[in-house]
């Protein structure tokens, strides 16, 4: 396991990371590295629901003509 020092940390953030985990009953060190833990875990679905997305709109296309989405429904209605 590695070891972060925070300098210069805001005291309202000090606070209110004491005050949170108190409330968890955890200790201020745990709170932080769970909050920690947790951002990094948004953070990479985030970048994976982007890489996703951009991947979905590379096979994306406008189409060339209009659709005629009754005719298509018709037709597949007729082949089953």
């Amino acid at each position: 396991m590695a070891t972060l020092t925070i300098r210069n940390l805001d005291d309202d953030v000090k606070r209110e990371l004491r005050k949170r985990a108190a409330e968890r009953g955890v200790s201020m060190e745990q709170e932080a590295r769970d909050r920690l833990a947790a951002s990094v875990a948004r953070d990479r679905q985030q970048r994976r629901r982007k890489s996703v997305l951009v991947e979905l709109r590379k096979l994306s296309f406008k189409p060339d003509r209009r659709i005629d989405f009754k005719r298509l429904s018709d037709a597949m209605w007729e082949e089953s």
